[in-house]
């Protein structure tokens, strides 16, 4: 377990929990890809990732830990995790084929930005390498990021598509990863109350062979962020809540000492700009599920956290700064969280099957997550359940469960003023620190115009809901496999784009 939520914490790094339409870089810069492997240092670290992923080869995997990391970023991620993570990477992608160099205008400083193409899923992706300010291109590596790209500048781009060509593009391309066990899971396409197309394949449990429909129930990973956030907004139209607010108003000294959480507002747990970490921590790792159900048993995992940086100053992706947002609902209303969701944003919305579930409890045509892990700690099979990864039970920060119908219903509740007035709807959608996100949604603009939403990933965990808020369309996708609903919904972003 443990070397699985490092991998977890490496990709986080990234920050991809934005729309999956979000590009290799924030912002519309203008960019040229250079065809040709950079020389030098910065060539070799590029191919030497590409290497160890297309060769499943541990001995290139870790020298590419030891080789190119720097101290700072080894203490982020142990190396024994790193064959995994880049095996998870060489499964997902059915290995890469690297095309360019992308440079930017005006220049992106103190990153290369790799261009390459997943065979399984044939789209453009980016292999982000971040340097120390000033030390590109032969200093040591800070950060790797791994994300969705736009198509190369020299590659002529694909034609316009009607609606009907979308659909029939995503039939194939969903059958064809079905047949080939890429995919498991639920896939749905709306544009407002429309359902325009629904699939599901694969097995809730793979033990029983019991199949998915449309009404399984996956985890939700961190998409419960989104709904967190619109509880949020909720108070703050009744005036029970202020953006300005200082957490300390609502978390007493037993959370965190009031000289920390009085330098916290409500709007740094939204924006991740609190500074706050992540509770997935190692007393977490240590102890029994069990003893995390309700938010207050949630203590102390949390009280320990130190500020990373001063609030409002910076942004890092905080599972903590979330849940406790969770918090500021229960002290706001003097209701329990999860009593309150239910009413106010399950219940309104319309998603009779989305919820924090008991996972000790049985509960109907709910998917179990799947793994395959790397070396000895296998089954026979090639897959592990993840009984025993994530938490008892889901909470604000994520964990939760629910179906594609379900997001479906959540995003037009969202749209047509059910949940929200349209000034806070709108906060949710505004990207607040330039950085892709907006109050618990990711914010991007790309060829389809404006897109919100989020994904979750943990442990046998992928989801995903994109709202294309220009061009009317809502995509979800749902999976009891890791990663695999990213890729998917990526490359359905990249046909909506295209539809006239």
């Amino acid at each position: 377990m443990a070397s699985r939520t490092l991998i977890a914490l490496f990709i986080s790094l990234s920050l991809l929990l934005a729309a999956s339409a979000c590009g290799e870089v924030p912002g519309e810069l203008d960019y040229e890809d250079i065809p040709e492997m950079p020389p030098g240092i910065e060539g070799e670290r590029i191919q030497l990732f590409i290497d160890a992923v297309n060769g499943a080869d541990e001995s290139l995997m870790l020298r590419f830990y030891d080789e190119c990391f720097s101290e700072q970023l080894k203490e982020r991620l142990p190396r024994e995790s790193v064959p995994e993570f880049l095996v998870s990477i060489a499964r997902e992608t059915g290995g890469i084929d690297f095309h360019s160099v992308r440079r930017y205008d005006p220049p992106w400083e103190d990153q290369t930005v790799a261009i390459y193409r997943s065979r399984n899923y044939e789209s453009w992706e980016a292999l982000v390498l971040r340097y120390a300010e000033g030390e590109k291109p032969d200093g040591l590596l800070v950060g790797v990021r791994l994300n969705d790209a736009r198509p190369p500048s020299d590659v002529e781009p694909a034609g316009p598509l009607t609606q009907a060509e979308l659909i029939e593009e995503t039939r194939g391309f969903i059958e064809r990863l079905c047949a080939n066990d890429l995919f498991s899971g639920t896939v749905l396409i709306a544009k407002g109350d429309d359902v325009l197309f629904e699939h599901a394949c694969g097995e809730a449990s793979k033990r029983f062979h019991a199949r998915i429909d449309m009404d399984t129930k996956f985890n939700l990973g961190s998409m419960n962020k989104m709904m967190t956030a619109t509880a949020i907004m909720q108070l703050v139209e009744k005036g029970l809540v202020s953006v300005d607010d200082p957490l300390g108003k609502y978390a007493d000294e037993s959370w965190f000492p009031k000289e920390t959480s009085d330098r916290i507002t409500i709007h740094h747990l939204l924006t991740h700009t609190s500074g706050l970490g992540n509770y997935f921590n190692e007393t977490f790792e240590q102890g029994s599920r069990l003893r995390w159900r309700e938010l207050d048993d949630y203590r102390d995992l949390v009280s320990g956290d130190t500020l990373a940086f001063e609030p409002g100053t910076d942004r890092r992706y905080s599972n903590t700064g979330m849940f406790m947002l969770g918090v500021v609902v229960e002290s706001a209303t003097g209701e329990n969280y999860f009593e309150y969701m239910r009413e106010h944003v399950y219940g309104p919305a319309g998603m009779e099957d989305t919820d924090c579930y008991d996972m000790d409890c049985p509960v109907e045509n709910l998917a179990i997550g799947y793994w395959q892990p790397w070396g000895p700690a296998g089954c026979s099979s090639g897959w592990k359940n993840n009984y025993y990864e994530h938490v008892i039970r889901g909470g604000p920060a994520g964990g939760g469960f629910s179906t594609c119908p379900d997001l479906h219903r959540f995003a037009r509740a969202l749209e047509t003023g059910v949940l929200l007035a349209a000034e806070s709807r709108e906060l949710l959608w505004t990207d607040h620190f330039d950085q892709n996100y907006g109050y618990g949604f990711g914010v991007a603009d790309g060829p389809a115009g404006k897109v919100v939403g989020h994904g979750g990933g943990f442990t046998g965990i992928n989801a995903n809901l994109d709202i294309f808020v220009d061009g009317g369309y809502i995509v979800a996708v749902m999976t009891n496999y890791d990663q695999a609903a990213d890729a998917v919904a990526a490359t359905i972003g990249e046909l909506v784009g295209r539809v006239e």
